[in-house]
């Protein structure tokens, strides 16, 4: 923390979380942390996994040892699911959780902030929370792509998901509401948006006549005027309903990149997570897709060692990598999460799930580079973020010599390292590229 920023974010976790840090960051300042003596720090956590929580807490402790006089406010999803665990680190001087972080007045109850003798935990039932709010933020830091909250919590209760207990039931943003603030990112200067949710593909069944996620997308795309690219972050695919289908195959500016919530590639794993897909599904719709658009290049989460998974089930997931063709992978170990109803089935040795996850990764790494050979050669649309990279319209990371952040160019893609191409950019940035970008930092 420097004196020209006294007011520090460290994020976990996901797009969402991404989001959520701006509005965060904005009802802080409002609440009048950036003008504390010794400045603040906010970390907002993540609870997917045991690992999430424990490097929650080593950034806490880092925190402290680098600003002894910072006010520390932990939240997130894991201070909404354990609020305990971090109201008895010392570290701590406040613990808010999923609703109260994002209102300035949480931020002015901090211990000794004007007032005394409030609670270190300020924690409410998430299940209580009947509506989301849009949030309105008009840049995000540091990013040339805008995050947009659609959509938060979530219906379903996968056995191994500790998630909805940190982000309450199903939450839709009524479209206008969605459409009014993609306009107004677009007017500050942003080319891409991404969608983003807890369950995405959920959206709207809370809603007056329970809309779909492709009406949505498809009255972004009619109403939006100026914007160049839509994205859209995890989905279900199970989910997936026809307008959506339509959007995908009609409209080039719904990019051609889905990451799909797979988790495991076996039938009766599939069926203990209490998933509402099975193999052939996912396997089905990433055909059908690929027909309506050639361009489309898939990423997945994958989960192993699940509880009871064989070996000839851990099979299964490893070959619907090459089946389903899946680019980019994430892969996460399995980690029990107290509450959940896996963290009481049969465990998998931890030395196997580990052994199962680096197989699992070396192949995600087989097919991302194989991915990245047939890309050489080719010319792509590559928006520029910082430090001279950037991302295609299928999200692969190119290095970029000549590019400033928010310019969409052509690149002529020359090589790469397994991990990213790198290119050449040619000629004139494109016309989408002369609004001008808001400020960005460059930390």
């Amino acid at each position: 923390m420097t004196d020209n920023a006294k007011l520090d974010l460290i994020t976990f976790g996901c797009r969402l979380n991404t989001y959520e840090s701006e509005v965060m960051r904005r009802e802080a300042e409002k609440a009048g942390l950036r003008d504390l003596d010794g400045g603040a720090v906010v970390v907002n956590t993540c609870a997917v996994t045991a690992k999430a929580v424990r490097d929650a807490k080593h950034a806490i402790r880092k925190a402290r040892k680098e600003n002894p006089d910072a006010r520390i406010i932990v939240s997130g999803c894991a201070a909404q699911t354990e609020p305990e665990t971090f109201a008895d680190m010392a570290e701590v001087d406040l613990v808010l959780g999923n609703e109260e972080k994002l209102h300035a007045h949480s931020y002015r109850q901090l211990p000794d902030f004007g007032v005394n003798q409030f609670e270190k935990v300020r924690v409410n039932d998430i299940m209580a929370v009947r509506e989301t709010a849009s949030h309105m933020v008009e840049s995000i830091e540091g990013r040339s792509r805008a995050f947009v909250q659609v959509q938060n919590g979530c219906d379903h209760r996968c056995t191994f998901c500790i998630i909805p207990y940190g982000r309450g039931n199903s939450r839709s943003v009524p479209a206008g509401e969605v459409v009014s603030q993609i306009r107004q990112l677009v007017d500050n200067g942003y080319r891409e948006i991404v969608l983003t949710g807890v369950d995405l593909t959920s959206w709207g069944g809370d809603l007056p006549g329970k809309p779909s996620l492709g009406r949505l997308v498809q009255a972004i795309l009619t109403r939006a005027d100026g914007l160049k690219r839509l994205r859209l972050s995890s989905i279900d695919s199970i989910e997936v309903d026809e307008p959506l289908m339509d959007a995908i195959a009609s409209d080039q500016r719904l990019m051609p990149h889905l990451h799909l919530s797979l988790q495991s590639g076996d039938d009766m794993i599939l069926k203990r997570m209490k998933r509402r897909h099975l193999r052939e599904d996912s396997i089905r719709f990433c055909n059908e897709i690929r027909h309506k658009r050639p361009d489309m290049v898939f990423g997945a989460d994958m989960i192993a060692g699940f509880p009871t998974e064989t070996d000839a089930m851990f099979e299964n997931s490893l070959s619907i990598i090459d089946e389903a063709d899946l680019t980019f992978l994430h892969i996460f170990p399995y980690s029990a999460r107290p509450g959940t109803p896996a963290a009481k089935m049969p465990p998998v040795d931890g030395a196997l799930i580990k052994s199962r996850a680096a197989t699992l990764r070396k192949r995600g790494e087989e097919k991302l580079a194989s991915y990245l050979n047939a890309q050489v050669g080719c010319t792509a649309s590559v928006l520029m973020e910082n430090n001279g990279l950037g991302r295609t319209q299928s999200f692969a990371t190119v290095k970029v010599k000549d590019g400033m952040p928010g310019e969409i160019l052509d690149v002529k893609l020359t090589s790469h390292d397994g991990k990213r191409l790198t290119g050449l950019a040619l000629g004139k940035k494109h016309s989408e590229s002369t609004a001008p970008m808001p400020a960005m930092s460059t930390a």
